[in-house]
C-alpha cells in the first residue's frame, strides 16, 4: 500500500472511486479495512474514497509517544495536502468523528462537507463507554485469546440481532485476524478521546454538518448524537433504531446513501 510523508510521520492510504474526495477517519482500534466493503463500494461509483490508517496502525509510522485528537486531525489534514487535495468532503466515525470535528475547526475552508457518525464531543451531557461494555471488552483482552477478544469487540459495537449473524461476524472476523491495532496504540487512542472536548467550540462549525447515530449504541450512547446536531447550526440529524456502533457495518447502503445525500444537497 502507498505510504504519504505528514511531517515526521508517513501515513498508510488506499484510493478507489471515482468522483470528488472522499476523506473517511477511522475510529479507535480500527483498520483502514474496518469500513467494510459493502460500505466502500456503495460509495465507490459516486466518491474517490480516501481511507488510511492512523499513526502506529497498519504500515503508517509506529508510535512515539502521547498525541491528542487535535494532532490526528493535523494528520489527516496533512496527509490531503501530500495528496494535493485541496478540499473534501469528509466522513468520521467514533474516535474519527472527533478528529473530524478538530479537522473542521482547524481548517473551516478544508471539508466541503461533514459527515459525523456514531461520536462524541466532550462536556456537560455527553457520555463515553459505560462499564459493563468496557468490561466485556477487558475481559475479551485479558484472556491473550485473539479471536475471543474480536468476539467481544463485535459483540459490543453492533446490536444484538447483528451480532447474531455469522456472516457479518466472519467477514469483521477476517478483517481483525488479518492485521490488528496493538494494545498500546488502542490505550493512547483511549487516553487520547479522554481529553478530547470541542463542545463550546462545535458552534463554530459552519460547514453542512450530518450527525448519524444508533439507538442502540454501546460504545457511544446516542445522546452524543444528539448533543452534537445541537451544538452545530443546521446540523442533520439521523438517528437509526436498533443499531448499534457501527452503523455502516449494519445497515451499508443506508449508510452511504445518507452520506450521499448529504453531499449532494450542498453542492
Amino acid at each position: 500500500m502507498p505510504l504519504a510523508k505528514v511531517g515526521e510521520i508517513e501515513l498508510d492510504y488506499e484510493r478507489s472511486g471515482s468522483g470528488p474526495p472522499l476523506l473517511m477517519i477511522m475510529g479507535m482500534s480500527g483498520t483502514k479495512d474496518h469500513w467494510g466493503e459493502p460500505f466502500l463500494n456503495a460509495l465507490r461509483s459516486d466518491f474517490e474514497t480516501i481511507v488510511y490508517n492512523h499513526r502506529g496502525v497498519g504500515d503508517s509510522s509506529r508510535l512515539q509517544g502521547q498525541f491528542t485528537i487535535a494532532e490526528l486531525a493535523a494528520d489527516a489534514a496533512g496527509l490531503l495536502a501530500a495528496l494535493k487535495i485541496e478540499q473534501a468532503h469528509v466522513l468520521g466515525i467514533s474516535m474519527g468523528g472527533m478528529v473530524a470535528q478538530e479537522l473542521t475547526l482547524a481548517h473551516q475552508q478544508l471539508p466541503l462537507t461533514l459527515a459525523l457518525g456514531c461520536t462524541y464531543c466532550g462536556g456537560e451531557g455527553s457520555a463515553l463507554t459505560g462499564s459493563e461494555t468496557m468490561q466485556q471488552l477487558s475481559a475479551g483482552v485479558a484472556s491473550r485469546d485473539r479471536e475471543r477478544a474480536i468476539r467481544a469487540m463485535w459483540e459490543v459495537n453492533v446490536s444484538a440481532e447483528l451480532a447474531a449473524k455469522d456472516e457479518p461476524w466472519q467477514r469483521f472476523r477476517a478483517t481483525g485476524m488479518r492485521k490488528g491495532v496493538t494494545l498500546p496504540v488502542v490505550i493512547e487512542q483511549m487516553r487520547a478521546i479522554s481529553e478530547h472536548d470541542t463542545s463550546t467550540r462545535l458552534p463554530k462549525i459552519r460547514t453542512p454538518t450530518l450527525v448519524v447515530h444508533g439507538t442502540e449504541d454501546r460504545m457511544l450512547p446516542v445522546q452524543n448524537g444528539h448533543m452534537i446536531a445541537r451544538l452545530i447550526a443546521g446540523a442533520r440529524l439521523e438517528i437509526m433504531e436498533g443499531i448499534g456502533h457501527l452503523f455502516f457495518w449494519e445497515r451499508p447502503e443506508r449508510a452511504a446513501e445518507l452520506v450521499r445525500e448529504h453531499v449532494y444537497t450542498h453542492v
